[in-house]
């Protein structure tokens, strides 16, 4: 066994385990739906966004997170920056529509830096 076969074993089972940091969500991106792909959501914040003389909109932040799952989970295809990309909750409940701002797959593990922003 390869090195990259024991961190792509190890991505599934320890990463993405739900039991450990992983979580099932429903994402949306180019027409297509995933359901219940497992996922690992980090760095969530909420930050002031860079505003210039002529932007008059206050209570707006930047929403940044960064999103982790199996390439394979998503089709085979990375979302390219610029596209949007949609999480829903377990429960399919609660929608929160990004923007990818930087994507990336390693041994199989897709990498996506998500931005939006919020009131």
């Amino acid at each position: 066994m390869s090195f990259k076969d024991m961190v792509a074993a190890d991505n599934g089972a320890v990463f993405l385990d739900l039991n450990t940091f992983g979580e099932n969500r429903t994402v949306t991106f180019d027409g297509d739906e995933f359901e219940a792909i497992p996922c690992v959501i980090s760095q969530m914040r909420e930050q002031n966004r860079v505003t210039v003389m002529s932007d008059h909109e206050h209570g707006i932040y930047r929403v940044t997170a960064i999103f982790h799952c199996k390439l394979d989970d998503i089709g085979g295809h990375i979302p390219e920056k610029g596209r949007k990309f949609a999480i829903y909750d377990p429960d399919d409940s609660f929608l929160r529509e990004y923007y990818v701002g930087q994507s990336s797959c390693d041994m199989g593990m897709v990498r996506l830096e998500l931005e939006a922003l919020d009131e």
